[in-house]
This record gives C-alpha cells, structure tokens and sequence, in this order.
C-alpha cells in the first residue's frame, strides 16, 4: 500500500518569467539503490518504488520535466539490466530514448552518453540546452521546481558555462556535497562541524542537476576528461560502446568535470528537494505513532520508540527497543539501528 507523504512547505524563490528556451532533458537511471534494500534490489531498484507518493520515483521525475520537454526531448540513461523495466515504466517516451550502458561507470560517463545520445536527434548545427536529473529524488513543489529550472536553462543558453540547481538547505547535512554560491566551487561531503559552517556561509546543497548547451558539455568532457569525450561526440553501436566502456573507470561528473570548472553559475533552489537517500526518509515523510515510530503494513510494537517498521510479507512485533529499522518482504528481513542506515552499502554487499 502507498503511504502518505507528509507535504513540506517550501519558500518558492522569485525568478525571471521569461519563457526558457526548448531544452532536452536527461534522466540519470542507474542506480542500484542499495541503501533500500531490501524494499530495492538490483531488478527493482529505488528510482521504480512507489514509497514516497502514489507514482515511482522515476515517474514524478519524468513529469516533472513535462512543462519544458516535450516526450520526444526527453532521454533516460539506465543500464542494459533495468531497459525492460524502465521502457514499461516510462511507456510514453520512445524505446529509443532510453539508452542501456553496457556496465556501471558512474554519472561522469552516463552524462557524456546522455550528451550524444540527445544531439542524435538534433538538426545540423543546432546547439541545444542538455539538462541532467537524478531519477530518484523526491521535489514537494513542482510548480517551484519549475520556475527554477526554467531560470537555469535560460541562463545557460545564454553562457558558455556549467549552471547547476543548489539546494537551500534546511540543516547542515554532512551526507551532502556542497557549493559556493558565490564561487561555483564544488565541496565534497564535510564532518559535521565543517557543514554547520558551509550553511552559515549562505552554500547550497549539490544535487546533482547539471544544464548547459551541448557544446559547453563536449568541451568540458574535451579539457577535462578527454577519455570521455568521443563519447559525448557521437552515438556509438552496441558493441563499440561496449569495448569504450571497458576501458573507462568510475568516475563522478562532479569529480572528472564540475570541481575542475571555473566558470559555473549556481541558481538557488528552495522547492523540498530530498534525496531520499536512506531509511531515515521514512522518519521525515511518514506519520509517527505516540512513541515515534513509523509503521507501514501489519506491524506491532509493544513498549518501543522511535523504531521506522515496513512489513511486506510477515508481521513485524517489536517488544522494548528503540531506534531500529526493521523491514520484511517475501525475500529478506533487515534490522539494522538507525544510527547506521547510512552504512547498508556494507550488508549489501556483504550478502552479495
């Protein structure tokens, strides 16, 4: 059953109401989502849950880009495994904009594909405004969402610069990159001290949103990760692209191109973004019972508090603990403390 999402309010920034500029949009939808598992595993994984809100994760992504992309203009970057799936889910777009990669080599090498991937159908000589979005975080306010992106797409058809969406934050987050509003700099994930003072400062979250005309992505990819650039030139066949992708190593695009940048420009967002990266988002979107736990499907809990339960398969009966996050589906049963949802990278892989 889909649980409700707690509405966040959120302080929609004033922008420019010039209509922006057509522009092709890329869904970045490669993820494994191990920190969901067991509710995500590597058929399903968190982009295709329909946890937070009625629709998946990828699914309001894709319709949230429908005010400035038309279904043809819109692409999505997945893996070979996940093209079945991602065609069934996004049954609107072309089969032939959903690209499979060959294997996993991180977003650095997923945007460079995605680059050529919406200039294939791109008319001789024109330089589009490329836009890049995570499938698999949630936005409260669309209608803001809009508004700010509609400002960064203008901007970057008029620059020859990298523009990117930061995020005002709402609490220093040590989980979250960051960026200088000020300075484009990029500044990587900092204790949580060190992000106490980015927010004093006025920095932003980074949420990974990159927009720019195509030719800006293609030079950047030339001066700074020149092993990516022919793929960011030309759409390759399959078995080429294969042979490419054996060769390249997993790199972020933050660290092959953004923090090597000196001319990016950052747009504010404010429209209740989150990335919904771990277990912990049930405690920020979900109803909490009188003792704060979070419960979703047969649950009982006895003498316990703040414990996050979501049964998929057998009852969860919890008798005197605190602060755990139990999970059951047909397949698997977590427990884990919620001091450690960060780190389920290690179970995954240690049940792998």
């Amino acid at each position: 059953m889909d649980a409700p999402v707690q509405k966040r309010v959120s302080v929609c920034c004033e922008v420019m109401k010039r209509k922006a500029p057509p522009f092709k949009a890329v869904i970045l939808a490669g993820g494994s989502g191990e920190r969901f598992w067991p509710l995500s595993t590597a058929k399903r994984p968190k982009q295709f849950l329909r946890v937070f809100g009625g629709e998946s994760l990828i699914r309001q992504c894709a319709k949230r880009l429908e005010a400035l992309s038309a279904p043809e203009d819109v692409y999505v970057v997945t893996s070979k495994e996940l093209l079945k799936t991602t065609r069934r889910e996004l049954s609107e777009l072309s089969p032939e904009n959903i690209i499979g990669e060959p294997m996993r080599r991180d977003t650095a090498a997923a945007i460079a594909l995605g680059v050529s991937s919406a200039l294939s159908n791109s008319r001789a000589g024109e330089d589009p405004v490329i836009g890049f979005f995570s499938s698999d975080q949630l936005v409260m306010d669309s209608a803001c969402f809009e508004k700010t992106l509609r400002k960064a797409v203008l901007l970057a058809s008029k620059s020859s610069s990298v523009v990117t969406i930061g995020i005002r934050p709402y609490f220093p987050s040590p989980s979250f990159g960051y960026i200088n509003p000020n300075t484009g700099e990029f500044v990587e994930k900092p204790t949580p001290a060190v992000a106490a003072k980015y927010v004093k400062k006025g920095y932003l979250w980074n949420a990974g949103m990159f927009i720019a005309k195509a030719s800006v992505f293609k030079e950047a990819f030339s001066l700074y990760a020149p092993s990516l650039s022919p793929l960011s030139e030309k759409v390759l066949s399959p078995k080429s692209l294969k042979r490419f992708y054996e060769k390249l190593e997993r790199i972020s695009f933050d660290y092959a191109v953004m923090e090597k940048l000196s001319n990016v420009k950052v747009v504010p967002g404010d429209f209740g973004w989150d990335d919904v990266g771990s277990y912990g988002a049930f405690d920020r979107y979900f109803p909490h019972d009188r003792a704060g736990n979070v419960r979703e499907g047969p649950c009982t809990l006895v003498e316990s508090e703040g414990n996050i339960c979501i049964s998929r398969s057998a009852r969860i009966s919890l008798l005197g603990v605190k602060n755990l996050v139990v999970v059951t589906t047909p397949d698997a049963v977590l427990v884990v403390d919620k001091s450690r949802v960060s780190e389920m990278k290690k179970l995954v892989g240690a049940v792998k």
